[in-house]
């Protein structure tokens, strides 16, 4: 009631100030620059009276009238993204709103770029909401402006005619962006720290093996191996920034990473890719480089290394792709709305910290070889890890089951696939089962014993999964427990004790619930229509839970989070779930085919409709993205991402609902 008699209290200004004295206290001048390529800066500058000062874009919700820009649509230009703004606005905490504000003083300048799509010169219209303010009082505004463009000729900047003042209360539909000004210097050390990052996820990891397997193959001088390690870092660095460079300029747009790591040819090319590697491994066959660039190895530089070595960086780009995507996403977000200059720098950061550590596990292997007696212990390792290569080329056959809904690969079987080849591997390790190019074993030694422990104990650990334990540990390398056939949990259920809600029932039956699932038994949609139509029915607030198939952190949170009594709690009471799948490949009806907003592609199956509906409306491309929303769409608290921390994730929860109860 306090807030409602605020907000009439500033309307009742706001309109005494239109009406009484039609005295703006800011002076917009508008004009036009033309860039390189087609683009097309739009200028606000706004000249702000003494004592008065302009909200910014971008700051929470709940509080004063943020100015936002509205473009009439037009088939002559499309819109880069979301306007910038500068100087760096000043921040307060704001007593009435008890939110913190951003505004200017003075002078702000506000700058969107536009991509031209004709030649002949033409003027883009609109309207600026906005509300400024000094001690005793607050006014809106709402006037139309006018700029006129040249279309790619060359342009001079060109002032914008008067504004005329016009009051509209349009939904206020801009998608916030970061606004804080980054020089490229810090934007290529935070890309760095995400290198470093892309490491640790869990889809990198099990690529350390088959790298450091392949260069140990084969024999080659000190100094070549150094040199093919080279130009495996250097291939990664190449292809990450080249990755950043063809997006830039071709606008594949920003769920490149999520085609990538969906798409069923590439899954099966890198399914068959890795079992070659296991078999070459085992010692089925060598993969020798054609004899003519062989017998140039001791003349001058290895060209069969060369190529092997790129070939192996290029797959090991493109197979991390499915885990590093929500890292990178940011970035190629950037590529997609046309910044050339960041996205390139970045990826050249990204690409150089990745590389970094591969390069250096790449040049040790030859280290190896110098040792003396080494070969029988060498031959092991190959094996070893070629067991390793097996099961996790079972990943892409699984994306490729879940993304198309082929229903073949279940979670359990899966699992007895993986039991039987660790418990395999351990058997090897005992000297039980010999290989082509194995020597002789006169007894097991106790590093070797140590390994097979390890190899029995982990394919016991994963035995429980055949009844639908959650084996936590390798969530997010194994298929969801919604795909399991046989889930004896499922009889046990699970229990909640609600402090004050029920349990959020359906309206209606989910559309495609049939062929998706949430986790734990929660119930939700799938289609943000027919939520957000419930969730208006219901007064619930909604999370948008913007995953994906093939996303192996989505997985980690859902069975390291999500799972938590608390948290599971409040997803089954306070929630109405979203889930919206990304790169699923399931058609929709012609009817509910989408236009993007930022590449202006039509969108015909749900994964593509909804990593655009992200795009566009978040301006971010990572999985997995919790977003609290009301029964309006609008965000209630900071969307969050990949965070294994309970205790956030709960905060996360209890903030959207207490935020929710104040509207």
């Amino acid at each position: 009631m306090k807030r409602i008699f605020l907000l009439s209290g500033i309307l009742i200004l706001s309109a005494y100030s239109l009406f009484a004295q039609l005295v703006d206290p800011v002076k917009w001048e508008n004009k036009s620059k033309k860039l390189d390529d087609g683009i097309t800066e739009i200028i606000f500058e706004a000249n702000i009276e003494m004592n008065w000062h302009l909200y910014s874009q971008y700051f929470d919700e709940g509080g004063p009238v943020r100015t936002t820009f509205y473009f009439d649509e037009s088939d002559k230009f499309e819109l880069i993204g979301s306007p910038t703004e500068s100087p760096e606005p000043e921040e307060e905490m704001d007593e009435i709103f008890n939110i913190k504000v951003k505004y200017f003083s003075h002078k702000a300048t506000f700058v969107q770029k536009v991509k031209l799509l004709t030649d002949e010169a033409f003027t883009i219209t609109g309207a600026i909401e906005y509300q400024v303010c000094q001690e005793d009082k607050c006014v809106y505004f709402n006037p139309e402006f006018q700029v006129k463009v040249k279309g790619e000729k060359p342009t001079q900047e060109v002032s914008d005619d008067a504004l005329t003042p016009k009051i509209d209360l349009s939904e206020n539909t801009s998608t916030e962006t970061e606004t804080e000004s980054k020089s490229i210097w810090g934007f290529f050390f935070m890309a760095i720290a995400f290198g470093f990052a892309g490491i640790l996820t869990p889809c990198v990891f099990p690529m350390i093996p088959m790298t450091v397997s392949f260069f140990m193959q084969g024999q080659s001088s000190k100094f070549n191996t150094i040199l093919k390690a080279l130009i495996f870092g250097g291939s990664i660095v190449m292809l990450y920034t080249l990755v950043g460079l063809i997006v830039s300029l071709t606008s594949a747009g920003a769920d490149l990473t999520t085609v990538l790591s969906s798409s069923w040819i590439l899954n099966v090319v890198f399914f068959a890719l890795f079992i070659t590697f296991a078999f070459s491994f085992f010692g089925m066959f060598e993969i020798v480089l054609p004899s003519g660039l062989a017998n140039k190895a001791d003349r001058q530089v290895d060209k069969g290394g060369m190529l092997a070595s790129f070939f192996m960086a290029f797959t090991l780009v493109i197979v991390s792709f499915s885990c590093t995507g929500p890292i990178i996403g940011f970035l190629l977000v950037k590529a997609a709305t046309g910044e050339v200059l960041e996205p390139v720098v970045g990826m050249f950061g990204f690409g150089l910290a990745f590389a970094l550590p591969f390069t250096l596990m790449a040049i040790f292997p030859g280290l190896l070889k110098k040792l003396p007696k080494s070969g029988g212990w060498m031959n092991s390792v190959k094996v070893v890890f070629g067991f390793i290569i097996l099961a996790f080329s079972m990943k892409f056959l699984s994306n490729i089951d879940q993304v198309y809904h082929f229903n073949i690969l279940s979670r359990d079987i899966y699992l007895a696939i993986w039991i039987v080849i660790f418990f395999l591997m351990g058997i090897y390790l005992l000297g039980k089962i010999k290989f082509a190019h194995d020597t002789e074993m006169q007894h097991v030694g106790v590093f070797r014993l140590f390994i097979a422990i390890a190899s029995f104990t982990f394919a016991v650990y994963l035995i429980p999964g055949l009844f639908g334990a959650n084996l936590n540990a390798v969530s997010a390398l194994i298929p969801p427990k919604t795909t399991q056939n046989f889930d004896l949990t499922k009889s046990i259920g699970v229990r909640v004790v609600s402090d004050s809600n029920e349990k959020t029932e359906l309206c209606d039956e989910p559309k495609y619930g049939d062929i998706l699932h949430l986790p734990h038994g929660l119930e939700g949609y799938f289609d943000y229509e027919q939520g957000m139509a419930c969730a208006k029915k219901l007064n619930k607030p909604v999370l948008l839970d913007f995953k994906g198939h093939a996303c192996a952190n989505c997985k980690e949170m859902e069975n390291k989070v999500w799972s938590d009594p608390e948290v599971l709690k409040r997803l089954q009471n306070d929630y109405l779930i979203i889930a919206l799948y990304v790169d699923d490949r399931t058609k929709l009806p012609e009817n509910e085919w989408v236009t993007s907003a930022y590449d202006g592609k039509v969108k015909k199956t749900i994964g593509k409709k909804y990593a655009d509906f992200q795009i566009s409306k978040y301006n971010i491309n990572s999985q997995p993205y919790y977003v609290l929303i009301d029964t309006e769409g609008e965000t209630l608290v900071e969307p969050k991402g990949h965070d294994l921390n309970i205790d956030n994730f709960v905060k996360f929860l209890d903030s959207g609902v207490e935020e929710f109860k104040k509207n």
